[in-house]
């Protein structure tokens, strides 16, 4: 019965590990392919650079600086997500070789869980002292 329980649980986190790689491995796919439409609307960081709200809680002159920093950041985030889109092919590579990775561990744990029980039922089993009787 401990075998059963065992391999059940085994199974069952391996269903689970293969439901959040593909869960995280879509997300990532359609994040990576939809970069390079978020690169047109890059122009507009340069219009909204702080909200506010915030503005009202910062100093004049840290709400300028934090300002051109923002600004001289758009050419470089304007690069980065024109470049991502090519990245799309290696997001599957690695989300099935991280797959694998945590599936070989599983199995490994399973196996070892299967190794310890059949240890433990060998150890219970196994011959008993017994007392000698004093003449």
């Amino acid at each position: 019965m401990f075998y059963a329980i065992s391999w059940f649980l085994s199974f069952m986190l391996l269903a689970l590990w293969s439901v959040v790689c593909w869960g995280v491995h879509a997300v990532t796919l359609w994040a990576v392919s939809s970069a390079g439409a978020l690169s047109a609307g890059t122009s507009a960081m340069n219009a909204v650079l702080l909200p506010e709200w915030v503005r009202a809680w910062m100093p004049p002159q840290l709400a300028r600086e934090l300002e051109s920093v923002i600004a001289s950041a758009g050419p470089v985030v304007q690069g980065a997500l024109e470049a991502v889109p090519a990245l799309s092919g290696t997001v599957s590579v690695l989300a099935w070789a991280l797959w694998g990775l945590g599936a070989a561990v599983l199995l490994a744990l399973a196996i070892g869980a299967h190794v310890l029980i059949a240890l433990w039922k060998r150890r219970g089993a196994g011959p008993r002292a017994t007392a000698v009787p004093v003449r």
